[in-house]
């Protein structure tokens, strides 16, 4: 008996989201076949040209949009933002800078100050424990 492998695929939804794009931005061949893992990967070792012009100037999916404006999702939420935008759009944005995107990424940038704390303190503790075993 012999087994055959059948390619592992996943939805066009996750490919999108693998390959950080807007799904409705695709080409309809993409969003309505399954993508297999060795496409994935072609699609991000080569991408076509149509990816890479998804990824130069959008529409970005708001985990993209959040990380370019550098604010969280739930910023772009609490601003407003629920809707796909355009490198385009992002630039205004930055240039505009709003109150909420300000407010944001003064948020964004006290919560990684804050899981830096964290992260060293762990550090810490973590050497004291192993010292205190290598004396013991």
């Amino acid at each position: 008996m012999t087994s055959h492998k059948t390619a592992q695929t996943m939805k066009p939804a996750t490919a999108a989201k693998k390959l950080g794009v807007y799904l409705e931005a695709t080409p309809a061949a993409f969003r309505e076949g399954a993508v297999s893992r060795t496409e994935l990967n072609a699609l991000q070792s080569d991408p076509p040209e149509w990816l890479r012009e998804l990824r130069r100037t959008g529409p970005h999916p708001r985990p993209v949009v959040a990380a370019k404006l550098g604010v969280s999702i739930s910023g772009l939420a609490r601003g407003g933002i629920t809707e796909a935008l355009t490198t385009e759009q992002i630039e205004e944005l930055k240039q505009e800078n709003p109150d909420w995107l300000q407010r944001e990424r003064a948020t964004q940038a006290e919560v990684r100050k804050e899981a830096a704390r964290v992260k060293e303190k762990k550090a810490q503790k973590e050497q004291h424990a192993a010292r205190a075993e290598r004396s013991a």
